[in-house]
């Protein structure tokens, strides 16, 4: 029997809700690292352009370049892509590390592994030429008690601009007189460094310094004073037999650069011959 109802049925929907914004994995993580290397190795390309020199930067990019070419020789055609080859001179890149030509010549060849050794034993030369005045300079000490005690007054060190050679006052044996006139000691001293530079051709710059003063004076003369030393000094060299073309500047510091920490010194009254290194 047929039971009819007029009632609805009940259908019930179920709904999976899913939230946003939940894990999605870790595909930025690379993404990210992709980026900060890339950036590291752009402000390293900076750094290394910027540090380097033309000849060092030539011997890095030479290492990169192919060492064995594929085809060394033209192929009939008048560019790249009708046959001529990318490993000829002109063209694109060249043959071998450093070198120019499957045969290079002294001039554009490579010198050594990285093109860098050439300059290397250059550098070296001119380094050792530099010793060479500190060591006759220490030499002089056996000649005789006078040269000795003059001596005394002279120091020496090799810098990144070339071999400084520092000429100072001790206690009662000044270098300059009250007028800045020099010394029989300074004439000696001159004499020593004179001597000395003969073993090397690089140009040389004076530089003079003087001692601050106790009393502030309303028109101080501590630049004049040294200008005119460096200049007596310049004299002298070229007096005792340096070539003048050789003195390439004279500088006067005023009291402004102390050698040691009390101002008022003696000590900072000195004389700087600097031999300067050669390019």
């Amino acid at each position: 029997m047929t039971t009819h109802n007029n009632v609805a049925p009940i259908i019930i929907k179920r709904k999976k809700i899913i939230v946003s914004g939940g894990h999605h994995g870790g595909a930025w993580k690379v993404a990210y690292a992709d980026f900060v290397t890339a950036m590291m190795a752009f402000f390293m390309l900076m750094w290394l352009l910027n540090a380097t020199t033309e000849q060092q930067r030539k011997g890095i990019a030479d290492y990169f370049s192919p060492t064995f070419a594929i085809n060394r020789t033209s192929g009939g055609g008048d560019s790249s892509f009708v046959g001529d080859s990318v490993f000829t001179e002109n063209t694109l890149t060249r043959q071998g590390i450093g070198a120019s030509t499957v045969h290079p010549t002294e001039s554009v060849g490579s010198r050594g592994a990285t093109g860098l050794d050439d300059q290397g034993s250059q550098e070296e030369e001119a380094l050792n030429a530099l010793r060479d005045i500190q060591d006759a300079l220490k030499a002089r000490s056996g000649e005789s008690a006078v040269s000795d005690d003059v001596l005394k007054h002279i120091v020496s060190e090799v810098t990144d601009e070339g071999l400084v050679v520092e000429l100072f006052d001790r206690p009662n044996r000044p270098l300059f007189h009250d007028d800045n006139r020099p010394t029989e000691l300074l004439h000696q001293l001159s004499q020593i460094v004179v001597e000395s530079s003969r073993l090397v051709t690089n140009p040389v710059a004076i530089h003079a310094h003087i001692a601050a003063t106790p009393v502030v004076l309303a028109q101080p003369s501590h630049w004049t004073d040294t200008m005119q030393r460096a200049n007596h000094v310049r004299t002298l060299f070229t007096a005792i037999g340096m070539d003048q073309n050789r003195v390439a500047r004279i500088t006067g510091h005023g009291d402004r650069e102390h050698r040691v920490r009390n101002p008022m010194s003696m000590r900072n009254n000195r004389i700087e011959i600097v031999f300067l290194r050669q390019n």
